[in-house]
């Protein structure tokens, strides 16, 4: 019963430390750059983008599928920067749990 209760009490406080986590991932920011830096997208860790910049190079109409093509992989990198964060912020709080392989947290 006592290591019941311990189990119990263990699992609320990771549940608490998961919540913490996830308002810190919410605040995160990460900025993904394409065409060495002429287009830039930042995105928050609930992937919003917040910010967007784009060199007045690019505004030449002939250069459209161009921007379009870099604004997407801006997004995409700023997007994999996230996830980044988010998985090291992940395993900093599941380090020394034994999860099954192929378990991801958050669920």
């Amino acid at each position: 019963m006592k290591d019941l209760l311990g189990l119990m009490g263990k699992a609320k406080e990771m549940q608490a430390k998961f919540q913490a986590m996830q308002e810190e991932i919410a605040t995160l920011e990460a900025t993904g750059q394409a065409g060495g830096g002429l287009v830039s997208v930042t995105l928050t860790g609930k992937f919003e983008m917040k910010k967007l910049k784009l060199d007045p190079s690019l505004f030449k109409e002939e250069q459209i599928e161009i921007l379009e093509d870099l604004l997407l992989a801006a997004h995409n990198d700023a997007r994999a920067r996230v996830e980044s964060l988010m998985q090291e912020k992940t395993s900093a709080l599941t380090a020394g749990m034994q999860l099954p392989p192929g378990m991801k947290l958050p669920f």
